[in-house]
This record gives C-alpha cells, sequence and structure tokens, in this order.
C-alpha cells in the first residue's frame, strides 16, 4: 500500500513538474512574432480575405494554445469596408508532440462570440460566396531550422476542427426597402469537421427576437470537384422549434394583428453554400390571430382560434417559398390551399386553388371583425389571388363563393334590406302589405348568397352576386375599389310583385344613388327611395 502510493505521488510530482517545464519553455518554442504573421497570413489565405488581430498570447491551460485578440475578417470590397467578422478572442491550440520537437502545428480551432455580417446585395449575391482559399499555405519552423517536408511543421491553412461559440449573425438585403431585418441570430454553436474532401457540421442557434430554436445535424459540404467554397453542394437536416411566434411576426411584419403560436418544423438541406435551399413540412399547433376593434362591443380585443395550421412540402431558394398545401380549420370547416411567395423584385405572393369548405363566417364578422354587414353559415370559397406589398392596389384573383343557408345578423345589413324594399310610398302598397315593419328589427334568414368575384389592381367586381330568401331576391353587379372605396353598382330587388332597380356610384361613404322611374310609384316615390338609400349606404360605413 505505501508502495502504491509512492508510486502516486511521484507521478503527481512529474506531472506538475512537466506543467511547470512546459510554461517555462513554451514562449521559447513558439516564436510569437514569427508565428502572429504566419498565422495572418494562412488564415488570409485559407478564407480569400484579410485577418488581422491586434496581439497574440500563449495559453498554457487547459492545453497549450494561441490565443489571438481582437481578430477581424475583412470584407469583400464591393459590400463596403465594414469587417466581416469581429470577436474579442480566438484560440487556436497547439499540438503537444509537435512542440517537443521544435515545430508549431495547429489542433482545434475555436471562435468565441463572434460578430458576423452577412450581406445580400440588390443581384441576389451574397458576401459569403467569395470566401474561398488562395495561394498555398506558408510553413513555420522553429528559427534556425530549415522549413520543408522533413523539418519545417506545417501551419495547417484550415484547422482539422472549427468551433463558433455563442456567435450572432446580423442580415443586411442591399436595394430592398430597409437596410436590414428587424430579426438576428444570437447563440451560434457552430462545429466544423475537416474530413477527406468535405466538410461536416452540426449546430444549434436562436432567431430573435421569438427565441425560435434552430438545429442543424448531418450537415456536409462537399469540396471535391467545386471550384469555390461557394459553389460546393451542400446537404443536412434542419429543425426548428418555437414556443411562441408572436415576437418573431411582430418584428417582421407589425404588432396588429398578433399572430401567436406554437411552431415545429423539419427541413432538408440542399443547394450550393451560397445559394442553400430548404424543404420540409412546418406545424401551428392551434394559431390565434389576435386584435383590438373599436367597433366591437367590449371586450375590444378579439381573438380569432384556427385549429392546427400544416405548410406541407414547403420549400425554400432562389428567394422562392412554395408550400403545397397549406391546411387548416375553423370549427368543422376547411381551408386548403397552395401558397407561392417570390422576393427578388419585391414581395408578391399567390394562393393557388383556395379552398374554403363550410367556414362558419360569423366566427370571422361576428365574434372577430363586428362587421354591421355580417351574415351567419357555412361560407365555400374557392379561386386563386396573388398580391404584393401593398395589398389593396395589387390584389388579383377570381373565383366564387356561397355562404347559405344563414342568417343576416349585422343591424347595418338589416337595416340596408329593409329600407330598400320598404321606403314608405315608393314601392306598391301590396309590397307592404307582404313586409311587415318588424320583418328587418331581428335577425333574418336566408336560403343562400352566392356569386362569382373577380379582382384587378385592387378593384373588385361581380356579375351575378345574388342574395335569396324566401321573401324577395337582391341581386348585384358591379365593382368596388378596395383602396379607394369608389363604388359603382347595379342594385336590383325582387320582392315578388315587383322590383326596385338602382344606380350607386360615388364613394361608399357617401354615394349617389339614381333610381330607375320606372321600378317605382311616381316622382315622389322615386325621390324617397334615393334618399332612403343613400342613408342606409352612410350608415353602412360606420
Amino acid at each position: 500500500m505505501k508502495r502504491a502510493l509512492k508510486w502516486l505521488v511521484g507521478i503527481a510530482a512529474a506531472v506538475v513538474l512537466l506543467a511547470i517545464v512546459a510554461a517555462i519553455a513554451l514562449p521559447y518554442l513558439v516564436d510569437n512574432t514569427r508565428v502572429q504573421a504566419l498565422i495572418a497570413s494562412n488564415a488570409s489565405q485559407a478564407v480569400g480575405r484579410p485577418v488581422k488581430f491586434t496581439s497574440l498570447s500563449i495559453a498554457l491551460f487547459p492545453l497549450p494554445a494561441v490565443e489571438l485578440h481582437k481578430l477581424e475578417i475583412a470584407e469583400d470590397p464591393q459590400f463596403g469596408a465594414a469587417p466581416f467578422l469581429t470577436l474579442e478572442t480566438g484560440r487556436i491550440r497547439l499540438k503537444l508532440r509537435p512542440l517537443f520537437s521544435g515545430r508549431v502545428e495547429f489542433g482545434d480551432i475555436t471562435l468565441e462570440r463572434p460578430l458576423i455580417a452577412i450581406i445580400q446585395s440588390a443581384d441576389g449575391r451574397l458576401n459569403v460566396a467569395s470566401l474561398g482559399p488562395t495561394g498555398e499555405p506558408r510553413t513555420a519552423s522553429r528559427p534556425g531550422k530549415p522549413s520543408g517536408a522533413g523539418a519545417g511543421g506545417t501551419i495547417a491553412a484550415i484547422a482539422a476542427q472549427v468551433n463558433i461559440k455563442k456567435g450572432a449573425v446580423t442580415y443586411v438585403a442591399r436595394g430592398k426597402e430597409g437596410a436590414g431585418t428587424p430579426y438576428r441570430v444570437e447563440d451560434l454553436d457552430l462545429t466544423l469537421t475537416g474530413q477527406g474532401m468535405q466538410l461536416n457540421f452540426k449546430g444549434a442557434l436562436k432567431v430573435v427576437p421569438g427565441d425560435l430554436a434552430v438545429k442543424l445535424a448531418d450537415g456536409v459540404v462537399a469540396l471535391n470537384g467545386a471550384r469555390a467554397v461557394s459553389e460546393a453542394p451542400i446537404r443536412g437536416r434542419v429543425t426548428i422549434e418555437g414556443k411562441d411566434v408572436s415576437r418573431l411576426v411582430a418584428a417582421v411584419a407589425g404588432p396588429t394583428p398578433a399572430i401567436s403560436g406554437p411552431i415545429a418544423g423539419t427541413f432538408s438541406l440542399g443547394g450550393t453554400v451560397a445559394a442553400p435551399k430548404v424543404s420540409g413540412d412546418v406545424e401551428m399547433a392551434k394559431p390565434s390571430v389576435t386584435q383590438t376593434n373599436t367597433a366591437c362591443p367590449e371586450p375590444k380585443q378579439r381573438v380569432l382560434s384556427l385549429n392546427a395550421l400544416k405548410i406541407a412540402g414547403a420549400s425554400y431558394g432562389g428567394n422562392r417559398f412554395q408550400s403545397r398545401p397549406v391546411t387548416t380549420s375553423i370549427g368543422k370547416g376547411t381551408i386548403s390551399l397552395n401558397l407561392t411567395a417570390t422576393l427578388e423584385h419585391g414581395v408578391r405572393v399567390q394562393l393557388g386553388d383556395l379552398a374554403l369548405k363550410e367556414i362558419p363566417i360569423e366566427r370571422v364578422l361576428v365574434d372577430y371583425l363586428c362587421q354591421g354587414y355580417a351574415v351567419s353559415g357555412p361560407l365555400d370559397l374557392t379561386g386563386a389571388v396573388a398580391f404584393g406589398a401593398d395589398l389593396f392596389n395589387t390584389l388579383d384573383g377570381a373565383g366564387d363563393l356561397r355562404i347559405g343557408p344563414g342568417k343576416v345578423v349585422g343591424p347595418q345589413a338589416l337595416a340596408l334590406i329593409g329600407t330598400v324594399v320598404r321606403v314608405g310610398g315608393a314601392v306598391s302598397s301590396l309590397l307592404a302589405t307582404d313586409l311587415p315593419s318588424t320583418l328587418f328589427a331581428s335577425p333574418v334568414d336566408f336560403d343562400s348568397i352566392t356569386g362569382t368575384w373577380k379582382v384587378t389592381n385592387g378593384v373588385l367586381t361581380t356579375r351575378d352576386l345574388l342574395y335569396s330568401s324566401r321573401a324577395m331576391k337582391i341581386g348585384v353587379a358591379g365593382e368596388y375599389g378596395l383602396a379607394t372605396g369608389r363604388v359603382n353598382a347595379d342594385l336590383k330587388v325582387n320582392h315578388g310583385r315587383g322590383e326596385i332597380r338602382a344606380k350607386v356610384t360615388g364613394n361608399a361613404a357617401s354615394p349617389s344613388v339614381r333610381v330607375d322611374p320606372a321600378s317605382v310609384v311616381g316622382e315622389g316615390g322615386r325621390q324617397k327611395v334615393e334618399e332612403g338609400i343613400q342613408d342606409l349606404l352612410k350608415r353602412f360605413k360606420r
């Protein structure tokens, strides 16, 4: 026992002695001035950009390493003068065995808390595309010893492994509205490992605000055959997960309406280093849309809740996002569409194969929007639309719709129908008998509201919108400017014993109404119809 203890003490003493010797000898083994110049030179050749740092120090523990202080990698001059990468301290591990032979060989490189700037030019090029090795790496040896294959000891241009810890990434798109994005990447942990003619990578990052967690796995950059690193094929797996997307959406699209809910997705990574592509599936469990509406009774803040939102077959690459299909539901009603969004020359969104089936429209018009012209009942709608950043002036599309059976529940809609068909003295007494004054004081049943619709540059057109009920049919043909509020429509009310026809033009807030004389009784009746419709349309817009 005593003998074993002596052995342990002896080993411990030897280790301590070796550590002391190494601490004393290491500065002599490493020529700081020469190594500093060679590191800068080889690093510059490795990344294809000037690399500089203010000072270099030697650390012994936990393993011998060279520490580079205030490191900078220059930007491609075509993208500006600010550095591409900056960090306080970079650490390059020194291999032990070559040191005792008088050679300096590097092991792993660790970059702690680097700040990286990604820039995209107006033509879509990224600043990372010009990164890549240039020329042959230089070698280092102890002063007084020849350099070469047998005695030099090469400083590797690229280390066997590079670790990025707690990095941050900003993104700027040139030539587009806004100088950058309102979000950034933080807590970037990335490991790059060289293996033959390929580069393996894995890591994780967080997109803020919103704390969207992103993980990278099984990443491979195939360097064999690529003329530049930017052209090398890339593959891997990407997963995303977030507890609530509200802060991220608010940063990008504004605080209202607020879109919230958890998100999760799995993607395959492809393309090249300079032009990566991803494809996979995304799901939001029970997303909701919230906004404050002053037109609503208390509570003013209203929430529209959806069932699971699934984005299947999603892909992004070359400034183009696609998903076939996007599906969700409200109550027992379903929504399905194909989504395409292009970003190359401004935002352009296309919603194809749009299909809404049995959507409880009152959940939107009554509970969420509190519209005075609201109706209830199942909504079926099909068609396709496309729009740009200015939604109301760029919306294009066409389709058809059907609502019902249901009820007219909005007070302004009830007043509109009631007064149009029952203006005192404007229509026959038989009509007044058929439609008692109390008919439109409460929700009115209807069989259906049907029609086709078309939108061109934000102008909505219909030629055959038809409201059908037991008491009457109301037809509408005309157009309405979504942005301008301009209206030009023909209104026809058929009550079974007669018909009222009117022309509505001007601004919807104060329209001009012209009644067809042939559809009313006398000039006095015509005037009352016009005054009644004008009054109702004003209230309709309140």
